[in-house]
Order: C-alpha cells, then sequence, then structure tokens
C-alpha cells in the first residue's frame, strides 16, 4: 500500500498525469470555498460518480475542467473504473468501500493542496 506522498510522486512522472494543473479560476475558486467545503464536494463526487459497482458511461463520467475535483480526478488517476484499476489495482465492477472512497478523497485533496503550495512559491 503506496502512501499518499508516494502516489503524488508516481503520478508526477507520468507525461499525461502530471500535466494537470489547477488555473487561476479553479484556484480561486478552493480558496473562496475553503478547503473543508472543496473536500465535501470530492467525497459526494466520488460517492455519486465512481464508487458504484457499474457505472454506466465509465470512462466518460468525469468532466476535464469546471471543478477543481475533476481537474484533481485526472491527475490522481482516480476519475474513471479503468484508471483506479490500472494505477491502484482496485477491481472493476464491484461497489467502492467507504475506507476507499475516503482514500481517494484524501488523495486528490492532497494533491490540491500541493497545488494550491505550487501556486504559492510563485514569484
Amino acid at each position: 500500500m503506496q502512501t499518499k506522498k508516494e502516489a503524488l510522486e508516481k503520478l508526477g512522472r507520468s507525461k499525461f498525469r502530471s500535466s494537470f494543473h489547477l488555473r487561476k479560476r479553479e484556484l480561486a475558486y478552493v480558496r473562496e470555498k475553503g478547503l473543508e467545503e472543496i473536500k465535501k464536494h470530492a467525497a459526494d463526487i466520488i460517492r455519486t460518480r465512481l464508487a458504484p459497482a457499474y457505472i454506466e458511461n465509465d470512462g466518460k463520467q468525469t468532466p476535464m475542467k469546471n471543478h477543481p475535483v475533476f481537474i484533481a480526478q485526472h491527475a490522481c488517476a482516480c476519475c474513471c473504473r479503468g484508471c483506479l484499476h490500472k494505477w491502484y489495482n482496485v477491481p472493476k465492477n464491484t461497489e467502492l468501500t467507504q475506507k476507499q472512497q475516503e482514500k481517494i478523497v484524501a488523495l486528490i485533496m492532497a494533491w490540491i493542496e500541493q497545488e494550491l503550495e505550487n501556486e504559492e512559491q510563485k514569484p
């Protein structure tokens, strides 16, 4: 079982996964809403769009823009069940447990926090 830090480092080595970043608009949204509210959004999105055993539009259920959590899902390979299986060996066609959902949300939030930190370090 890898840590959040290890997962983020591995994702950072992927050309595709590391191409995702929050734009000024999404960063402003995170600051406006606060991390706790964004975490609630993430939990709801994961519960409704990723946790069910069968997802009708799996592989296409996560937009690539318009919400920080959607962008984070792609950056963290938590956007569909195929990516969860490929990156984290999470079986397809089984409902995600509460613990699995919490781990996904924690990874998404760690990525978002990292994006905030990176933005703050820019001159």
